[in-house]
């Protein structure tokens, strides 16, 4: 008699610990002037993403690579470069190299400038919808070789048995290689982030 799919239990931990992973933690920035109720839920969301990693870390294995966008350095420079620019970010990233992870870098210089450029274009009002359609190629074509190479190289350094945490936007279409098992990190200070930011534009 075939199992009912009611009856079917959850996936075991064990059938995860196998092949590459991949902790996917999305990068929530803080304004340069935020308000206090929003600094609460943004130390609120990295100590629930703390928590869940840690949480995973144990029942599956211990982060091994660590990877952050906006970054291409690795090591000690691409770390001190995190602290400047995120401190939530920063010590997740502290609490893993503390621990024997390495840090490598993700992003081409050149190409994350370029990139970074065109996005600013795209920022300033235009009125032309020729000069628009115009740049927007230009920053989808540039996006889509960031991404490329991001994946590329999270593909070539992540190795058969390891664990990886990636530090990025979301909504980043980065295709990631079939066989990496990503583990999406959702804590509830997410939706309360995100909560808060649809009310102040509302």
């Amino acid at each position: 008699m075939s199992e009912q799919l009611g009856e079917m239990g959850k996936p075991s931990a064990e059938e995860f610990r196998a092949g590459r992973k991949l902790f996917f933690v999305p990068l929530i920035f803080t304004p340069r002037e935020p308000q206090a109720d929003f600094l609460e839920l943004v130390k609120r969301y990295w100590d629930q993403v703390q928590a869940q990693i840690a949480n995973l870390e144990v029942k599956l294995a211990e982060v091994n690579k660590v990877y952050h966008e906006l970054i291409p350095d690795g090591g000690e420079a691409g770390a001190k470069a995190i602290e400047e620019l995120n401190t939530g970010s920063y010590q997740i990233i502290k609490t893993r190299l503390d621990k024997g992870a390495v840090l490598l870098p993700i992003e081409d210089s050149e190409l994350l400038i370029e990139f970074m450029d065109w996005s600013k274009c795209l920022a300033v009002g235009l009125q032309s919808q020729k000069v628009f359609a115009k740049l927007y190629e230009s920053y989808e074509e540039a996006r889509k070789r960031r991404n490329d190479h991001i994946a590329k190289q999270i593909d070539e350094t992540l190795k058969s048995g390891e664990t990886g945490i990636l530090l990025m936007r979301e909504g980043h279409q980065v295709q990631f290689p079939s066989d990496i098992q990503v583990f999406y990190i959702a804590p509830p200070g997410l939706d309360e982030i995100k909560r808060w930011l649809r009310g102040r534009e509302a």
